[in-house]
Parts: C-alpha cells; structure tokens; sequence
C-alpha cells in the first residue's frame, strides 16, 4: 500500500517562507542560555522524581531553579534595555 501525499504539501513542503527569519533565529539564541536552565531545571526534577529525593537532590533543583531565575532576569534586563525596533 502506497500513501497517499496532497499534491499542496509536496509543493509547499521546502517553501523558504517556511524557514525562520534571522530575527526569529537571534531572539532563539538569546533565549538560549534560559532554554538550557530549564532542561537542566526538568532534568533535576527527572531525578528526583526516579527515587526518594535525598539532600543532593534538593540541591540540585534549587540550583536548578536559582539559574533559571537568573536567566529569567537577564533575559528581561536584556530585553527591556533593547529600544523599540533597535538591536542590542
């Protein structure tokens, strides 16, 4: 059995207004550092959630939690510091 593909997909599958602009990719690399905080944030939490949490894992998250709150705070300094249509 074949599938079956539309024929709008098949044409509109690699269309360049598909791909991100370069300001959506530069506002991705500034979330960046905040993004990583959180998988290790999440990653913290996994952990602890495989088994009793103990002291280490307390630390661990509150670490954790401490740098995504950080981030969070640079990330709006940065951005509030940016004037309107400019760049940093």
């Amino acid at each position: 059995m074949n599938p079956i593909v539309t024929v709008q997909d098949a044409v509109t599958a690699f269309e360049p207004w598909m791909e991100p602009t370069d300001a959506e990719l530069d506002a991705i690399e500034a979330e960046m550092p905040l993004i990583l905080a959180d998988v290790d944030l999440i990653d913290a939490q996994i952990i602890a959630l495989d088994r009793a949490p103990n002291e280490v894992d307390a630390r661990r998250i509150r670490r954790a939690l401490a740098r995504v709150l950080t981030e969070r705070t640079r990330l709006v300094n940065r951005t509030a510091s940016v004037p309107a249509g400019g760049a940093a």
